[in-house]
Protein backbone atom coordinates (compact mmCIF):
# COMPACT_ATOMS: atom_id res chain seq x y z
CA UNK A 1 0.00 0.00 0.00
CA UNK A 2 1.48 3.35 -1.01
CA UNK A 3 2.22 6.03 1.55
CA UNK A 4 -0.26 8.94 1.63
CA UNK A 5 0.78 12.20 0.04
CA UNK A 6 1.94 14.76 2.59
CA UNK A 7 2.27 18.52 2.80
CA UNK A 8 5.55 19.95 4.11
CA UNK A 9 5.54 21.43 7.63
CA UNK A 10 5.79 25.00 6.33
CA UNK A 11 2.98 24.70 3.78
CA UNK A 12 0.32 27.36 4.44
CA UNK A 13 -3.38 26.55 4.48
CA UNK A 14 -5.73 29.51 4.38
CA UNK A 15 -9.04 30.88 3.20
CA UNK A 16 -10.09 33.88 1.13
CA UNK A 17 -12.83 36.50 0.83
CA UNK A 18 -13.22 39.98 -0.63
CA UNK A 19 -14.67 43.12 0.90
CA UNK A 20 -17.64 43.84 -1.33
CA UNK A 21 -18.73 40.22 -1.38
CA UNK A 22 -18.85 39.92 2.42
CA UNK A 23 -18.75 43.24 4.28
CA UNK A 24 -22.09 44.84 3.40
CA UNK A 25 -23.10 48.49 3.49
CA UNK A 26 -20.87 49.58 0.59
CA UNK A 27 -21.75 52.04 -2.17
CA UNK A 28 -19.45 51.62 -5.18
CA UNK A 29 -19.50 51.04 -8.93
CA UNK A 30 -20.93 47.55 -8.45
CA UNK A 31 -23.86 48.75 -6.37
CA UNK A 32 -24.56 51.25 -9.18
CA UNK A 33 -24.32 48.36 -11.67
CA UNK A 34 -26.89 46.42 -9.66
CA UNK A 35 -29.34 49.36 -9.65
CA UNK A 36 -29.06 49.42 -13.44
CA UNK A 37 -30.39 45.83 -13.52
CA UNK A 38 -27.14 44.37 -14.83
CA UNK A 39 -27.09 41.18 -12.73
CA UNK A 40 -28.61 37.93 -13.99
CA UNK A 41 -31.35 38.50 -11.43
CA UNK A 42 -32.19 42.13 -12.23
CA UNK A 43 -33.69 42.70 -8.80
CA UNK A 44 -30.69 41.36 -6.85
CA UNK A 45 -28.59 43.63 -4.64
CA UNK A 46 -25.48 42.98 -2.57
CA UNK A 47 -26.83 45.04 0.32
CA UNK A 48 -25.94 43.53 3.69
CA UNK A 49 -23.73 40.82 2.14
CA UNK A 50 -22.53 38.72 5.13
CA UNK A 51 -22.22 41.68 7.51
CA UNK A 52 -18.54 40.74 7.72
CA UNK A 53 -17.64 44.37 8.52
CA UNK A 54 -19.58 44.20 11.77
CA UNK A 55 -18.82 40.54 12.50
CA UNK A 56 -15.17 40.39 11.43
CA UNK A 57 -13.64 39.91 14.88
CA UNK A 58 -16.02 37.03 15.62
CA UNK A 59 -15.38 35.58 12.17
CA UNK A 60 -11.66 35.30 12.96
CA UNK A 61 -12.62 32.28 15.04
CA UNK A 62 -14.02 30.62 11.91
CA UNK A 63 -10.55 30.80 10.37
CA UNK A 64 -8.95 29.46 13.54
CA UNK A 65 -11.35 26.50 13.69
CA UNK A 66 -10.07 25.38 10.29
CA UNK A 67 -6.46 25.33 11.53
CA UNK A 68 -5.79 27.88 8.81
CA UNK A 69 -2.85 30.26 9.23
CA UNK A 70 -3.57 32.76 6.45
CA UNK A 71 -6.66 34.82 5.66
CA UNK A 72 -7.06 36.76 2.46
CA UNK A 73 -9.36 39.78 2.61
CA UNK A 74 -9.50 43.06 0.72
CA UNK A 75 -9.59 46.77 1.44
CA UNK A 76 -12.65 48.37 -0.12
CA UNK A 77 -11.47 51.55 -1.84
CA UNK A 78 -15.01 52.95 -1.86
CA UNK A 79 -15.25 52.59 1.92
CA UNK A 80 -12.00 54.41 2.67
CA UNK A 81 -12.35 57.12 -0.04
CA UNK A 82 -16.10 57.56 -0.68
CA UNK A 83 -15.49 61.02 -2.17
CA UNK A 84 -12.43 61.73 -4.25
CA UNK A 85 -9.68 63.13 -2.07
CA UNK A 86 -11.60 62.58 1.19
CA UNK A 87 -10.47 59.77 3.49
CA UNK A 88 -12.73 57.91 5.87
CA UNK A 89 -10.29 57.67 8.80
CA UNK A 90 -12.60 55.43 10.81
CA UNK A 91 -12.65 52.89 7.98
CA UNK A 92 -8.86 52.99 7.62
CA UNK A 93 -8.51 52.37 11.36
CA UNK A 94 -10.96 49.49 11.01
CA UNK A 95 -8.84 47.77 8.38
CA UNK A 96 -5.68 48.13 10.44
CA UNK A 97 -7.49 46.73 13.47
CA UNK A 98 -8.61 43.75 11.40
CA UNK A 99 -5.09 43.00 10.25
CA UNK A 100 -3.85 43.34 13.83
CA UNK A 101 -6.52 40.95 15.11
CA UNK A 102 -5.47 38.32 12.59
CA UNK A 103 -1.79 38.66 13.50
CA UNK A 104 -2.68 38.34 17.18
CA UNK A 105 -4.61 35.15 16.40
CA UNK A 106 -1.62 33.64 14.58
CA UNK A 107 -3.13 34.16 11.15
CA UNK A 108 -1.16 36.02 8.49
CA UNK A 109 -3.22 38.68 6.69
CA UNK A 110 -3.10 38.50 2.90
CA UNK A 111 -4.48 41.89 1.90
CA UNK A 112 -5.88 42.58 -1.56
CA UNK A 113 -5.84 46.23 -2.62
CA UNK A 114 -8.13 45.96 -5.66
CA UNK A 115 -10.78 43.25 -5.96
CA UNK A 116 -12.85 44.41 -8.96
CA UNK A 117 -14.62 47.35 -7.30
CA UNK A 118 -14.09 51.14 -7.38
CA UNK A 119 -15.51 54.22 -5.69
CA UNK A 120 -18.56 55.64 -7.49
CA UNK A 121 -16.53 58.61 -8.73
CA UNK A 122 -13.73 56.60 -10.31
CA UNK A 123 -14.87 55.65 -13.84
CA UNK A 124 -16.30 59.10 -14.59
CA UNK A 125 -13.43 61.16 -13.20
CA UNK A 126 -10.29 59.07 -13.73
CA UNK A 127 -10.96 55.80 -15.64
CA UNK A 128 -8.28 53.18 -16.14
CA UNK A 129 -7.85 54.34 -19.72
CA UNK A 130 -6.57 57.71 -18.47
CA UNK A 131 -3.29 58.68 -16.75
CA UNK A 132 -5.50 60.26 -14.08
CA UNK A 133 -6.32 56.76 -12.85
CA UNK A 134 -2.73 56.33 -11.72
CA UNK A 135 -2.77 59.62 -9.81
CA UNK A 136 -5.81 58.48 -7.83
CA UNK A 137 -4.43 54.96 -7.41
CA UNK A 138 -1.03 56.19 -6.21
CA UNK A 139 -2.66 58.22 -3.47
CA UNK A 140 -4.76 55.24 -2.44
CA UNK A 141 -1.93 52.68 -2.31
CA UNK A 142 0.37 55.06 -0.46
CA UNK A 143 -2.32 55.30 2.21
CA UNK A 144 -2.67 51.49 2.22
CA UNK A 145 1.07 51.19 2.83
CA UNK A 146 0.90 53.72 5.65
CA UNK A 147 -2.04 52.02 7.38
CA UNK A 148 -0.47 48.53 7.18
CA UNK A 149 3.03 49.67 8.10
CA UNK A 150 4.81 47.47 10.63
CA UNK A 151 2.46 44.49 10.24
CA UNK A 152 3.51 41.13 8.81
CA UNK A 153 1.13 41.12 5.86
CA UNK A 154 1.35 39.80 2.32
CA UNK A 155 -0.04 42.10 -0.35
CA UNK A 156 -2.02 41.21 -3.46
CA UNK A 157 -2.14 44.40 -5.50
CA UNK A 158 -4.75 43.31 -8.06
CA UNK A 159 -7.23 40.46 -8.05
CA UNK A 160 -7.72 38.82 -11.43
CA UNK A 161 -6.85 41.86 -13.53
CA UNK A 162 -7.37 39.70 -16.63
CA UNK A 163 -10.99 39.00 -15.63
CA UNK A 164 -11.66 42.63 -14.74
CA UNK A 165 -10.12 43.93 -17.96
CA UNK A 166 -11.76 41.42 -20.30
CA UNK A 167 -15.09 41.68 -18.50
CA UNK A 168 -15.08 45.45 -18.08
CA UNK A 169 -13.47 46.63 -21.33
CA UNK A 170 -14.20 43.91 -23.90
CA UNK A 171 -17.28 41.88 -22.96
CA UNK A 172 -18.91 44.79 -21.10
CA UNK A 173 -20.43 42.51 -18.45
CA UNK A 174 -18.97 44.30 -15.42
CA UNK A 175 -18.23 47.94 -14.59
CA UNK A 176 -17.34 50.10 -16.47
CA UNK A 177 -19.21 48.14 -19.14
CA UNK A 178 -17.02 49.07 -22.13
CA UNK A 179 -16.70 47.05 -25.36
CA UNK A 180 -13.65 48.54 -27.06
CA UNK A 181 -10.34 46.81 -27.76
CA UNK A 182 -8.35 50.07 -27.86
CA UNK A 183 -9.64 51.04 -24.43
CA UNK A 184 -8.91 47.51 -23.25
CA UNK A 185 -5.24 47.83 -24.15
CA UNK A 186 -4.89 51.27 -22.55
CA UNK A 187 -6.48 50.01 -19.33
CA UNK A 188 -4.32 46.87 -19.40
CA UNK A 189 -1.12 48.93 -19.54
CA UNK A 190 -2.29 51.26 -16.78
CA UNK A 191 -3.13 48.36 -14.48
CA UNK A 192 0.38 46.97 -14.94
CA UNK A 193 1.64 50.44 -13.99
CA UNK A 194 -0.74 50.39 -11.02
CA UNK A 195 0.93 47.24 -9.70
CA UNK A 196 4.32 48.93 -10.03
CA UNK A 197 3.10 52.01 -8.14
CA UNK A 198 1.75 49.86 -5.33
CA UNK A 199 5.04 48.01 -5.06
CA UNK A 200 6.94 51.29 -4.87
CA UNK A 201 4.61 52.61 -2.17
CA UNK A 202 5.14 49.55 0.05
CA UNK A 203 8.89 49.44 -0.56
CA UNK A 204 9.22 53.06 0.51
CA UNK A 205 7.36 52.35 3.75
CA UNK A 206 9.34 49.15 4.37
CA UNK A 207 12.61 51.10 4.60
CA UNK A 208 14.73 48.19 3.46
CA UNK A 209 12.74 45.42 5.13
CA UNK A 210 11.53 42.68 2.78
CA UNK A 211 7.97 42.79 1.48
CA UNK A 212 5.79 40.02 0.07
CA UNK A 213 3.76 41.14 -2.92
CA UNK A 214 2.15 39.76 -6.05
CA UNK A 215 -1.09 39.71 -8.00
CA UNK A 216 -3.83 37.09 -8.02
CA UNK A 217 -4.22 35.82 -11.59
CA UNK A 218 -7.18 33.82 -12.84
CA UNK A 219 -5.98 30.83 -14.85
CA UNK A 220 -8.12 28.55 -16.98
CA UNK A 221 -7.51 25.53 -19.10
CA UNK A 222 -8.67 26.25 -22.65
CA UNK A 223 -9.63 23.61 -25.19
CA UNK A 224 -10.92 23.90 -28.77
CA UNK A 225 -14.64 23.18 -29.04
CA UNK A 226 -13.94 21.49 -32.37
CA UNK A 227 -10.64 19.72 -31.97
CA UNK A 228 -10.23 19.44 -35.74
CA UNK A 229 -10.87 23.15 -36.43
CA UNK A 230 -7.68 25.20 -37.00
CA UNK A 231 -9.28 28.49 -35.91
CA UNK A 232 -10.64 26.96 -32.70
CA UNK A 233 -7.13 25.64 -32.07
CA UNK A 234 -5.65 29.11 -32.68
CA UNK A 235 -8.19 30.73 -30.37
CA UNK A 236 -7.14 28.32 -27.65
CA UNK A 237 -3.50 29.34 -28.03
CA UNK A 238 -4.41 33.05 -28.10
CA UNK A 239 -6.62 32.73 -25.01
CA UNK A 240 -3.85 31.04 -23.08
CA UNK A 241 -1.31 33.70 -24.10
CA UNK A 242 -3.49 36.77 -23.61
CA UNK A 243 -5.71 35.69 -20.72
CA UNK A 244 -3.46 33.41 -18.68
CA UNK A 245 0.00 34.79 -19.29
CA UNK A 246 0.09 38.39 -20.61
CA UNK A 247 -0.11 40.05 -17.20
CA UNK A 248 2.29 37.60 -15.58
CA UNK A 249 4.75 38.03 -18.44
CA UNK A 250 4.57 41.82 -18.05
CA UNK A 251 5.46 41.54 -14.36
CA UNK A 252 8.29 39.14 -15.21
CA UNK A 253 9.89 40.65 -18.32
CA UNK A 254 8.73 44.27 -18.01
CA UNK A 255 6.97 44.15 -21.40
CA UNK A 256 3.20 43.98 -21.87
CA UNK A 257 2.31 42.22 -25.13
CA UNK A 258 -1.30 41.71 -26.23
CA UNK A 259 -2.22 40.08 -29.53
CA UNK A 260 -5.96 39.62 -30.00
CA UNK A 261 -6.62 39.86 -33.75
CA UNK A 262 -9.52 42.15 -34.58
CA UNK A 263 -9.91 43.23 -30.97
CA UNK A 264 -6.77 44.57 -29.30
CA UNK A 265 -3.04 44.53 -29.90
CA UNK A 266 0.06 46.29 -28.62
CA UNK A 267 3.46 45.96 -27.05
CA UNK A 268 4.68 48.33 -24.33
CA UNK A 269 7.72 48.45 -22.11
CA UNK A 270 6.68 49.44 -18.57
CA UNK A 271 9.31 50.81 -16.22
CA UNK A 272 9.56 48.95 -12.93
CA UNK A 273 7.41 45.98 -13.99
CA UNK A 274 10.27 43.56 -14.57
CA UNK A 275 10.63 41.05 -11.72
CA UNK A 276 8.08 42.99 -9.66
CA UNK A 277 6.47 40.04 -7.84
CA UNK A 278 7.62 37.97 -4.87
CA UNK A 279 5.16 35.13 -5.53
CA UNK A 280 2.76 33.97 -8.23
CA UNK A 281 -0.80 34.18 -6.98
CA UNK A 282 -3.12 32.00 -9.06
CA UNK A 283 -6.85 31.31 -9.00
CA UNK A 284 -8.16 28.14 -10.62
CA UNK A 285 -11.71 26.90 -11.12
CA UNK A 286 -12.39 25.16 -14.44
CA UNK A 287 -11.84 24.52 -18.17
CA UNK A 288 -13.47 26.38 -21.09
CA UNK A 289 -14.09 25.06 -24.60
CA UNK A 290 -13.66 27.77 -27.24
CA UNK A 291 -15.34 28.14 -30.63
CA UNK A 292 -14.81 30.68 -33.40
CA UNK A 293 -17.87 32.66 -34.54
CA UNK A 294 -18.19 35.37 -37.18
CA UNK A 295 -18.30 38.87 -35.68
CA UNK A 296 -16.72 40.43 -32.59
CA UNK A 297 -15.65 39.17 -30.16
CA UNK A 298 -15.25 36.18 -32.56
CA UNK A 299 -15.39 33.62 -29.78
CA UNK A 300 -17.85 31.68 -27.67
CA UNK A 301 -17.05 29.44 -24.74
CA UNK A 302 -18.88 26.73 -22.91
CA UNK A 303 -18.34 24.29 -20.08
CA UNK A 304 -18.69 20.61 -20.92
CA UNK A 305 -19.03 17.63 -18.60
CA UNK A 306 -16.36 15.71 -20.51
CA UNK A 307 -15.74 13.08 -17.82
CA UNK A 308 -19.40 12.69 -16.76
CA UNK A 309 -18.71 13.91 -13.23
CA UNK A 310 -21.54 16.40 -13.20
CA UNK A 311 -21.04 20.14 -13.68
CA UNK A 312 -20.70 22.24 -10.56
CA UNK A 313 -23.85 24.04 -9.44
CA UNK A 314 -22.80 27.21 -11.25
CA UNK A 315 -22.45 25.16 -14.42
CA UNK A 316 -18.66 24.82 -14.64
CA UNK A 317 -16.74 21.68 -15.49
CA UNK A 318 -15.38 19.74 -12.52
CA UNK A 319 -11.82 19.35 -13.75
CA UNK A 320 -9.15 18.90 -11.07
CA UNK A 321 -6.66 17.68 -13.67
CA UNK A 322 -6.66 21.22 -15.01
CA UNK A 323 -5.46 22.46 -11.63
CA UNK A 324 -2.38 20.29 -11.92
CA UNK A 325 -1.88 21.42 -15.51
CA UNK A 326 -1.93 25.15 -14.73
CA UNK A 327 0.33 24.66 -11.73
CA UNK A 328 2.90 22.95 -13.93
CA UNK A 329 2.61 25.79 -16.42
CA UNK A 330 3.87 28.13 -13.69
CA UNK A 331 7.31 26.50 -13.81
CA UNK A 332 8.13 29.05 -16.54
CA UNK A 333 8.21 31.74 -13.83
CA UNK A 334 10.98 31.44 -11.20
CA UNK A 335 8.81 32.27 -8.17
CA UNK A 336 6.96 30.39 -5.43
CA UNK A 337 3.32 29.72 -6.30
CA UNK A 338 0.46 30.70 -4.01
CA UNK A 339 -2.98 29.33 -4.79
CA UNK A 340 -4.98 32.41 -3.83
CA UNK A 341 -8.40 31.00 -4.85
CA UNK A 342 -9.77 27.55 -5.58
CA UNK A 343 -13.26 26.31 -4.87
CA UNK A 344 -16.64 25.27 -6.23
CA UNK A 345 -20.29 26.19 -6.07
CA UNK A 346 -21.74 23.34 -3.99
CA UNK A 347 -25.24 24.27 -2.85
CA UNK A 348 -25.94 20.99 -1.05
CA UNK A 349 -22.54 20.77 0.63
CA UNK A 350 -22.15 17.19 -0.63
CA UNK A 351 -19.23 17.65 -3.06
CA UNK A 352 -16.74 20.03 -1.48
CA UNK A 353 -14.86 17.48 0.63
CA UNK A 354 -14.12 15.34 -2.41
CA UNK A 355 -13.27 18.52 -4.33
CA UNK A 356 -10.63 19.38 -1.74
CA UNK A 357 -9.13 15.91 -1.93
CA UNK A 358 -9.04 15.88 -5.73
CA UNK A 359 -7.44 19.33 -6.01
CA UNK A 360 -5.00 18.89 -3.13
CA UNK A 361 -3.87 15.64 -4.75
CA UNK A 362 -3.14 17.51 -8.00
CA UNK A 363 -1.27 20.17 -6.03
CA UNK A 364 0.95 17.63 -4.29
CA UNK A 365 1.65 15.77 -7.52
CA UNK A 366 2.67 19.08 -9.11
CA UNK A 367 5.00 19.70 -6.17
CA UNK A 368 6.58 16.31 -6.82
CA UNK A 369 7.22 17.49 -10.38
CA UNK A 370 9.08 20.57 -9.23
CA UNK A 371 6.37 23.22 -8.84
CA UNK A 372 7.13 25.25 -5.72
CA UNK A 373 3.57 25.61 -4.40
CA UNK A 374 3.74 27.01 -0.87
CA UNK A 375 0.21 28.29 -0.09
CA UNK A 376 -3.37 27.16 -0.64
CA UNK A 377 -6.17 29.65 0.11
CA UNK A 378 -9.63 28.22 -0.40
CA UNK A 379 -12.44 30.27 -1.92
CA UNK A 380 -14.25 30.92 0.22
CA UNK A 381 -14.32 31.13 3.98
CA UNK A 382 -18.09 31.62 3.81
CA UNK A 383 -20.90 31.89 1.31
CA UNK A 384 -21.10 35.39 -0.11
CA UNK A 385 -22.28 37.66 -2.93
CA UNK A 386 -21.01 36.17 -6.19
CA UNK A 387 -21.09 39.13 -8.58
CA UNK A 388 -23.41 38.62 -11.58
CA UNK A 389 -24.79 35.46 -9.92
CA UNK A 390 -25.66 37.32 -6.67
CA UNK A 391 -26.55 34.95 -3.79
CA UNK A 392 -27.33 31.77 -5.73
CA UNK A 393 -23.88 30.15 -5.61
CA UNK A 394 -22.54 28.61 -2.41
CA UNK A 395 -18.73 28.63 -2.36
CA UNK A 396 -18.27 28.75 1.42
CA UNK A 397 -16.68 26.29 3.77
CA UNK A 398 -19.18 27.86 6.15
CA UNK A 399 -22.82 28.10 5.10
CA UNK A 400 -24.36 31.55 5.67
CA UNK A 401 -28.04 32.05 6.39
CA UNK A 402 -28.53 35.41 4.68
CA UNK A 403 -31.62 36.18 6.78
CA UNK A 404 -30.08 35.60 10.23
CA UNK A 405 -26.38 35.83 9.17
CA UNK A 406 -25.68 32.64 11.13
CA UNK A 407 -22.54 30.79 10.02
CA UNK A 408 -22.58 26.99 10.17
CA UNK A 409 -19.97 24.42 9.19
CA UNK A 410 -20.34 22.41 6.02
CA UNK A 411 -18.98 18.84 6.05
CA UNK A 412 -15.83 20.07 4.30
CA UNK A 413 -14.76 22.06 7.36
CA UNK A 414 -13.83 18.93 9.27
CA UNK A 415 -11.82 17.56 6.38
CA UNK A 416 -10.00 20.88 5.85
CA UNK A 417 -9.19 21.00 9.56
CA UNK A 418 -7.96 17.38 9.57
CA UNK A 419 -5.59 17.80 6.61
CA UNK A 420 -4.31 21.20 7.71
CA UNK A 421 -3.48 19.71 11.10
CA UNK A 422 -2.07 16.32 10.09
CA UNK A 423 -0.41 17.40 6.81
CA UNK A 424 -1.46 14.01 5.42
CA UNK A 425 -3.75 13.78 2.40
CA UNK A 426 -5.99 10.78 2.85
CA UNK A 427 -9.24 10.22 0.90
CA UNK A 428 -12.31 11.49 2.71
CA UNK A 429 -14.40 8.79 4.30
CA UNK A 430 -17.94 8.24 3.19
CA UNK A 431 -19.29 10.32 6.04
CA UNK A 432 -17.54 13.50 4.96
CA UNK A 433 -17.98 13.39 1.17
Amino acid sequence: MSEPLTFPPDFVFGVATSAYQTEGGIENDWSEWERQGKLHDKAARCGRACEHWERFFDDVSLVQRLNATAYRFSIEWARVEPKRGVWNDEAWAGYRARAQALVKAGIRPVVTLHHFTHPVWFHAECPWTSPASLVAWKRYVEKCAEVLEGLDVAIITLNEPNVFLMGGFLAGVMPPGVKDGRQLYAAYANMVRAHVLARQAFLERAKGRPITMGISQHLQVFAPERKWHPIDQALTRLAEANFNHAFLEALTTGTLAIQMPGLAAGKTRIDGAEKSQDFLGINYYTRSHLKFVAGAPFITFQFKDVHQRGLTDIGWEYYPEGFGWVLKQMKRYPLPVWVTENGLDDRSGARRTQFLYDHWKELLLARQQGVNVTHYLHWSLMDNFEWLEAYGPRFGLYRVNFETMERTETPACGYFRQVASSRRLTPPDAGTR
